[in-house]
C-alpha cells in the first residue's frame, strides 16, 4: 500500500527517468538510438539494483530509504536539467558543459546518498554498496556506450 514516503519515492525515481532521458537527448556525445538507450539503461539499472535489494532487505526503514534515495537521484537529475534546457532552447551544447554537469551531479549525488543512508539510520554498507555500482555503471558507460577503455 503506497504511504506518503512511497509516493514520493515513486515519483522522485519517474521525474528523474524523464530528466535523464532529455538530457540524454540533448546531449551531443550520443551519436545512435542504441547509444541512448544502453546508457539509460545502465542508469536505471544502477538505482534498480538499490530499489530492488530495499525492497527485499529492509523492513520498517525501506519507504524511508527510498525516498530519500529517490530524492538523491531527483536532485542529480535537478543539476543536470540546466544543461537539458540550455541545450534543447539555446543550442548550448558543449561537450564540456555536459561533462563539468555530469561530474557536479554525480559528486553531489554521492553526498546525499550519505546522508539519505544516515538519516534512514541503516549501515554504510548501504552507500559502499551504491559507490560500487557506480563505479560500474562509469565504467560500462565509458566501455559500452562511448567505447573510450
Amino acid at each position: 500500500m503506497l504511504n506518503k514516503k512511497s509516493t514520493l519515492a515513486v515519483f522522485y525515481f519517474l521525474a528523474s527517468t524523464a530528466i535523464t532521458w532529455w538530457i540524454i537527448e540533448a546531449s551531443p556525445l550520443y551519436t545512435s538510438l542504441q547509444q541512448k538507450l544502453l546508457s539509460c539503461g545502465i542508469a536505471g539499472a544502477k538505482w534498480s539494483i538499490q530499489i530492488i535489494a530495499a525492497l527485499f532487505f529492509l523492513k520498517e526503514t525501506k519507504w524511508h530509504f527510498l525516498k530519500n534515495i529517490g530524492l538523491t537521484c531527483f536532485i542529480g537529475s535537478l543539476i543536470l536539467l540546466p544543461y537539458a534546457v540550455l541545450s534543447t532552447g539555446f543550442g548550448i551544447n558543449g561537450n564540456d558543459f555536459f561533462v563539468g554537469s555530469l561530474l557536479l551531479a554525480v559528486a553531489v549525488m554521492i553526498f546525499l546518498y550519505a546522508l539519505g543512508v544516515k538519516n534512514a539510520g541503516i549501515r554504510i554498507y548501504w552507500w559502499l554498496g551504491w559507490l560500487a555500482c557506480l563505479a560500474i555503471a562509469i565504467t560500462l558507460q565509458l566501455t559500452l556506450v562511448f567505447h573510450l577503455l
